[in-house]
């Protein structure tokens, strides 16, 4: 039997999280490139990110446990503007003091951006911070 990627994460707290998950359900799967992703994050995209794998026969199965618990994730939390659920955490370096630090440390030689994290709704456009929680 073989292994294929059933998904991939940014982060080892949702790759764990969704590996517990398939545990619990009897499902045979073990993190790739976690330790890459963990060490050194600036990696995540040039491998790929966290990829859980599966047992090929179990494919099927896992993904439906995975569908339903995004799924379960996004109806914890509305959009306070519309009340929607179609909503997802992202990365934004909108903000102008990110602008202005990182032409900043452009000039004195270190570039490095900082990015804040917004929930952004589909249906309505608004973008809202995450709770203290998350």
């Amino acid at each position: 039997m073989s292994f294929i990627v059933i998904n991939s994460y940014n982060n080892y707290v949702d790759a764990h999280i969704a590996r517990g998950v398939l545990e619990e359900e009897g499902i045979n799967c073990w993190l790739k490139d976690e330790h890459t992703v963990t060490i050194d994050p600036i990696l995540t995209n040039a491998v790929g990110g966290i990829k859980i794998m599966v047992f090929n026969s179990q494919a099927e199965r896992a993904w439906e446990i995975l569908s339903a618990l995004k799924n379960e994730q996004k109806q914890a939390i509305a959009c306070p503007q519309c009340g929607s659920h179609n909503t997802e955490l992202v990365s934004t370096p909108r903000k102008a003091i990110n602008w202005i630090s990182a032409i900043t440390t452009f000039f004195l030689g270190d570039f490095a951006m900082t990015i804040d994290k917004v929930h952004h709704c589909f249906d309505c456009k608004h973008e809202f911070p995450p709770a203290e929680t998350e």
